[in-house]
């Protein structure tokens, strides 16, 4: 959901980014996406009948600007796996950029996976993403301005 919720909102603001989204784990790669989310998002106007789960490939250390992590299992598991230090820098969690828990720590800032739950879960989960999305939009437009870049990764 927050891949293409970020998509959505930045195409609709105009903000150049190339995003992707991926596991940590291979347990659902090739997996369409769970109904449930497809459902939250499609009564956002968001379509997800091309989204296909994949898992974290250690190139995008190299080849991302920002790597976002919802849960703190996956932020640690992400740091852990990190093989610099400056790519440990680009991992944050994606509710940091929330103005209401940004000043919490990484620990305290994760969304839990709603798959264990029912169509609520999700809606929370859509809710929470989405606060955090002007966070991010605001960060990645700084950046490019910063590099003079017409894309951020």
């Amino acid at each position: 959901m927050a891949e293409l919720m970020l998509r959505h909102a930045a195409e609709a603001a105009g903000v150049p980014v190339v995003l992707d989204s991926a596991g940590t784990s291979g347990w659902e790669i090739g997996n369409p996406i769970d109904p449930r989310a497809a459902s939250q998002l499609d009564g956002a106007g968001i379509g997800s009948a091309e989204h296909v789960a994949r898992r974290f490939d250690s190139s995008r250390y190299a080849d991302r600007d920002l790597i976002l992590a919802l849960d703190v299992d996956h932020y640690e598991d992400l740091l852990a796996d990190a093989p610099t230090p400056g790519a440990r820098d680009k991992i944050r969690m994606l509710r940091s950029f929330d103005p209401a828990v940004q000043d919490l720590e990484p620990g305290e800032q994760g969304i839990a996976d709603p798959w264990y739950g029912d169509a609520g879960d999700f809606d929370n989960s859509s809710r929470l993403i989405a606060a955090a999305i002007p966070g991010i939009l605001a960060f990645v437009q700084q950046q490019q301005t910063e590099r003079g870049d017409d894309a951020q990764r």
